[in-house]
C-alpha cells in the first residue's frame, strides 16, 4: 500500500493547521526552548545550577527541559537567552 506524503512547509505548526502568524510565534518559541535545553545539556548543568544562572525557580527549569512550551511566552524565552549573555536576532524573509 502506497502512503500519500505531503511536502512540509518548513514550519510544523503551519503543517498542523495553525494560522501562519500563530505558527511563526510557536516556531520561535520551540526554537528558543530547544536552544535553552541544549545549552543546559552542553554545560552539564543541574536543574538547580541552570535555575540560578537563568534567574528562575528550579521547577521552571524542569518545565523547560520537559518541553512544556505552553508555560513559556516568547518574551520570557528571549529574556532567558539574554540572561545567558546571548543576543537574539530576528530575520525577515520574503
Amino acid at each position: 500500500m502506497k502512503k500519500k506524503t505531503t511536502k512540509s512547509s518548513s514550519n510544523v505548526f503551519v503543517d498542523l493547521g495553525f494560522d501562519p502568524a500563530e505558527a511563526a510565534v510557536l516556531q520561535m518559541r520551540a526554537n528558543l526552548m530547544s536552544d535553552l535545553r541544549l545549552y543546559i545539556e552542553k554545560q552539564k548543568l543541574t536543574q538547580a545550577a541552570a535555575a540560578k544562572r537563568l534567574g528562575i525557580a528550579q521547577s521552571r527549569v524542569s518545565d523547560l527541559v520537559c518541553g512544556k512550551w505552553d508555560k513559556f511566552s516568547l518574551e520570557m524565552l528571549i529574556t532567558l537567552e539574554v540572561r545567558l549573555g546571548r543576543t537574539i536576532r530576528v530575520e525577515f524573509a520574503a
